[in-house]
């Protein structure tokens, strides 16, 4: 372990034993490092990598801070990771999907709210509207799946399943300019995900989340083998769009 691991460490081990709480401000450079038994050089690096990795906040002229370490501030930078994977590892992401995502909604069936309801019925109609346009049938994709998770009331299965949804994203556009037919069984699909969910039956919910998500990975498959998916994991989507 190097001496910045080490002090990485420390000051982690500080926060988890709770002498650094959410929101405090950490003791003065000197005073930490002498605190910790580590050079001043390895503390300042252990601090820029806590930094990056939102455990702490740096405040000019003020000091630095242990963040909230809420859930999405911590798992926020999962996103940005799984760009950063290698094509062939795409199905590997949408393996996790199933796993995760049908125990999700099922669970959202027991837990879901008229208002979440009525969003996801609101963003249906915004993908019917959308569905002669890849792009932004896939942002309200996002979006109705982002709805359906957070139903669960567990943000950190939210944060989790928001950063492997990025990468994923752009295979579901170029499914929508690939195939004529993607936008109809797409809508059906989230249909029937809203159906379960409106009745409150949560095994039913799991089985229309994994029809939804085996049959984006069937085709991502099917494409992967086929070498059409070079141009799937190019280029984010713009936002402003």
């Amino acid at each position: 372990m190097s001496l910045t691991d080490e002090a990485i460490a420390r000051i982690r081990g500080l926060i988890q034993a709770g002498d650094l709480a959410p929101g405090s401000r950490l003791p003065p450079e000197n005073q930490l490092a002498a605190q910790l038994g580590i050079s001043r050089n390895s503390m300042r690096e252990a601090v820029k990598a806590l930094q990056f990795a939102r455990v702490l906040d740096a405040r000019p002229g003020d000091g630095t801070y242990v963040t909230s370490l809420a859930p999405d501030l911590l798992l926020g930078g999962l996103g940005s990771a799984v760009e950063l994977l290698r094509d062939d590892t795409l199905l590997e992401v949408m393996e996790i999907r199933s796993m995760l995502e049908p125990a999700a909604t099922s669970a959202a069936a027991l837990r879901i709210t008229a208002d979440d309801l009525a969003e996801l019925e609101f963003l249906l109609g915004r993908m019917r509207a959308s569905a002669a346009d890849a792009e932004e049938l896939v942002r309200y994709d996002m979006d109705f799946h982002r709805t359906v998770v957070a139903a669960t009331g567990n943000q950190s299965l939210t944060s989790v399943l928001d950063g492997l949804s990025g990468r994923t994203a752009r295979a579901r556009v170029w499914r929508g300019l690939l195939n004529a037919d993607a936008a109809a069984q797409t809508l059906a699909e989230h249909q029937a995900i809203y159906d379960a969910l409106a009745a409150g039956d949560p095994e039913l919910a799991r089985a229309a989340a994994l029809l939804h998500v085996s049959s984006s990975a069937r085709w991502l498959r099917h494409a992967l083998a086929e070498g059409s998916a070079g141009s799937m994991v190019g280029p984010a989507l713009d936002p402003g769009r």
